[in-house]
């Protein structure tokens, strides 16, 4: 019952919510639109150059570009809105009344953290399912008209099947999609029963597990007998649980899929034996904890704002800056960290070490 009682909402708290998402909101789209005039003056001469239509520049490009910066600044605007608008109740003697009328600091804080709790569900589900959808449509008008290039080719690729067989090609092109050298390797427990290799294999992209092996042979362990099969001028058409995207990795690629698709890429990817999947396993725990970070940037932003200050709002703006900032640069860097220690460590190590933040600074707060 107390619960209950503690989330029914009072008109301070209605008024402290409207301050807090009205500033967050118009700040996020002032800096996007200053995002999309620079990125627009930048690239003028190559929407120039290029044959995009301006349709395609607005719908295509822009209108994905923008969700993308606004939830990577998130974090930032939380922390600047709080501090922006508590400083300005702070000077203007509100956060004074309301103490003086019997309300603690940890209850001031609920409509903050209804606030961020808003903002945090609307973060994870705009990085987790809308935007990597937008970034689809945005990377491929990138690769189509800025010349963005794609990976297209891949050597010594080495792939383990869930049917315990082990795949392996000397060097693949989605251009003509050809591979070179390749061998399938088909074991029961760890023996080895057979054994195809081929010079070439091409790829059927209308039909993705379809292959079509050149100059092959195929070599069937049966006990005290080896079956050999070989033609060098018949191809062998075979399906295979595999496709080149399985090994073909871009830049940003990460982005592109939504969080059950990458838990299921990681696994997938992960079953194979395949080492350079950190960019995803990253990818898909950040978007985790960078909605966790809306409720610890606000506690410190409200616990370093609610002090009536003799300069004004300035201290409180520098020093909410300055943490906004390390906390951003604290999480790229951490995410470099992931070669070293665990991801889930890696990209949690900022909120880890401003949640200590957040708690020294609360309990400094005024009361």
């Amino acid at each position: 019952m107390k619960w209950f009682d503690w989330l029914k909402l009072k008109r301070i708290d209605w008024y402290i919510i409207k301050k807090f998402l009205g500033t967050y909101f118009f700040s996020l789209a002032l800096i996007i639109v200053v995002i999309v005039v620079f990125d627009y003056n930048e690239k003028i001469d190559k929407f120039a150059t290029s044959n995009a239509t301006t349709q395609e520049i607005i719908f295509d490009y822009y209108l994905n570009l923008a969700p993308y910066y606004a939830n990577t600044f998130s974090a930032l605007f939380v922390f600047i809105s709080v501090i922006y608008f508590t400083s300005k109740l702070a000077e203007n003697s509100e956060i004074i009344a309301m103490f003086a009328s019997g309300i603690s600091f940890r209850r001031l804080m609920k409509p903050y953290m209804v606030s961020a709790g808003i903002i945090a569900i609307m973060t994870f589900a705009l990085s987790s399912y809308v935007i990597p959808q937008g970034n689809k449509t945005r990377l491929a008008f990138e690769q189509q008209h800025n010349k963005k290039k794609k990976v297209e080719t891949a050597q010594n690729v080495q792939l383990k099947l869930e049917d315990n067989s082990i795949v392996y090609i000397e060097r693949y092109d989605s251009r003509n999609n050809l591979g070179w050298r390749f061998s399938l390797d088909r074991f029961e427990g760890k023996k080895l029963v057979s054994r195809m290799t081929a010079n070439s294999i091409t790829h059927d992209p209308e039909n993705p597990g379809k292959w079509t092996a050149k100059r092959w042979t195929i070599r069937d362990m049966q006990g005290d007998k080896d079956i050999i099969r070989s033609s060098n001028r018949e191809p062998l058409d075979t399906v295979l649980p595999f496709e080149p995207n399985d090994f073909l990795i871009s830049e940003g690629e990460q982005e592109t899929m939504t969080s059950p698709e990458l838990s299921a890429y990681i696994d997938k990817q992960k079953s194979r034996g395949i080492s350079n999947i950190k960019t995803f396993e990253v990818e898909y725990h950040k978007r985790i904890a960078m909605s966790f970070a809306a409720f610890i940037l606000t506690i410190i932003g409200a616990s370093l704002s609610s002090r009536k200050r003799k300069g004004g709002m300035g201290l409180s703006l520098g020093v909410g800056l300055a943490l906004s900032f390390s906390y951003i640069m604290l999480q790229t860097v951490s995410a470099a960290f992931a070669e070293k220690m665990p991801v889930v460590l890696a990209v949690w190590l900022p909120n880890i070490l401003f949640t200590l933040i957040a708690v020294y600074l609360y309990r400094r707060a005024p009361r």
